[in-house]
């Protein structure tokens, strides 16, 4: 068992567009900017994401547009899932884009080594992003 305490992936990027923008870039446009080819439960790259923007939602547990949601997330199948929360605020002409993504203790033995893949693969996604927020 891990001897880690806090099992929270915790990132913090900023872009150069506004909180509705970076919220509608994150959600609703995924499919622009996501590394499908790498970070996907499928094996090819879909032709849409569809998030239900509403409190309830088959995809979302809770939805505040355009500052935050919070998702309950399958990593992979047959493992437990996690949660994601991601929040967006205004930093002057930008959005402070934060991320935390915790529930890692759920997966018992492989939660360090799950939470170390994690931390590292969310740093190459919202680079992706950063890239297609900024373009």
């Amino acid at each position: 068992m891990s001897t880690q305490t806090d099992l929270t992936v915790r990132k913090s990027i900023t872009v150069e567009c506004g909180p509705k923008e970076a919220f509608e870039l994150f959600t609703n446009r995924i499919v622009t900017w996501w590394p499908f080819e790498t970070h996907s439960t499928g094996d090819e790259r879909p032709e849409a994401v569809v998030f239900e923007n509403r409190v309830g939602g088959r995809v979302f547990d809770r939805l505040e547009p355009p500052n935050r949601f919070v998702i309950d997330w399958h990593v992979s199948r047959g493992k437990p899932s996690t949660e994601l929360e991601v929040r967006f605020s205004p930093d002057g002409d930008g959005t402070r884009v934060e991320l935390e993504h915790r529930g890692w203790e759920r997966y018992g033995d492989e939660a360090a080594e799950s939470y170390d893949s994690y931390n590292g693969g969310w740093d190459t996604v919202l680079g992706r992003y950063v890239q297609k927020a900024n373009a």
